[in-house]
């Protein structure tokens, strides 16, 4: 796996910018990803990722460009593999933590969600199925867009609303994503694109 080390000297190298704030907390960030799918595939555990770094990966692979970052990870999991998720994150160095009704993984010492992982589980929740993305060079199981824009869709909170707009800069929400969309939803996202 590239290291950041590695990555600024490769992007020294072909005489490249690059926003180094960004990028490191990025690698934090896909470094507590990997680190929690490696664990929960190897207890092939179902989980998909949701929430920012979904899109970020979606964004990315279309328009890098369009890219925004995200606090944390967010895994849709089943809510009946919640004890064997504890046992295997334990093992590699994560904490189970409820808080204010957000189960959270927490990596190491670390007592902040900044680099925790957010559980949200399926059954409480339509069923996706998920698409495998790679980002730094490893495979993730991840919400495809259609349905990614239908959930930013319907929750429509201000962040969901920025990552709409994100994805649809991107080129990813297209003519056959948007004829799949009911009309409230369809009226939401030409408001979107109205108030931008």
């Amino acid at each position: 796996m590239l290291t950041f080390e590695q990555f600024i000297q490769d992007t020294a190298q072909k005489g490249e910018v690059i926003n180094l704030m960004f990028e490191e907390r990025l690698f934090d960030l896909v470094g507590v990803l990997h680190k929690i799918t490696d664990a929960l595939a190897a207890e092939d555990i179902p989980h998909e990722l949701i929430g920012g770094l979904a899109v970020l990966i979606h964004v990315e692979e279309a328009d890098p460009t369009q890219t925004a970052l995200t606090r944390d990870v967010d895994l849709m999991v089943r809510r009946s593999d919640l004890e064997r998720i504890k046992e295997a994150a334990a093992r590699n160095g994560f904490r189970f933590r409820h808080a204010a009704g957000v189960d959270m993984l927490l990596y190491g010492s670390a007592e902040s969600a900044k680099n925790g992982v957010r559980l949200i589980f399926s059954e409480e929740k339509v069923r996706i199925l998920p698409e495998r993305k790679v980002i730094h060079g490893r495979e993730v199981w991840v919400v495809p867009v259609p349905d990614w824009v239908r959930m930013k869709l319907s929750s429509y909170r201000d962040k969901d609303r920025v990552h709409i707009r994100s994805m649809d800069a991107a080129g990813l929400i297209t003519r056959e994503v948007e004829k799949g969309l009911p009309d409230e939803l369809r009226s939401r996202l030409q408001h979107i694109r109205e108030t931008e």
